[in-house]
């Protein structure tokens, strides 16, 4: 089962190749989102990783988190899930 990975404090130049890079040599890395900007298009400086295996991403959490990469000292954990938020009624009349 795989597991998503939340990678925060990123140096803004981080790639997806970089990510890719550095979490396989922790296990097989399904995907890497890199998050943007959408009206500028630039890195937000915060990515999520999916890895295909849980054990191993656990494995790279524990090996990444506080690591540095870029001259930042990246944060890494188990991604949470989105909570509510945006949209739904205001109170207005249709």
């Amino acid at each position: 089962m795989s597991k998503k990975i939340y990678v925060g404090n990123l140096p803004f130049s981080s790639t997806q190749e970089d990510l890719e890079s550095l979490f396989g040599s922790h296990g097989t890395v399904e995907s890497v989102n890199v998050i943007t900007d959408r009206e500028t298009g630039r890195p937000r400086g915060f990515a999520f990783v999916e890895m295909e295996s849980a054990s191993d991403a656990d494995d790279a959490i524990r090996a990444l988190d506080g690591s540095n990469l870029g001259g930042r000292d990246i944060r890494v954990n188990e991604a949470q899930d989105r909570r509510g938020g945006g949209g739904g009624d205001r109170g207005g009349r249709f």
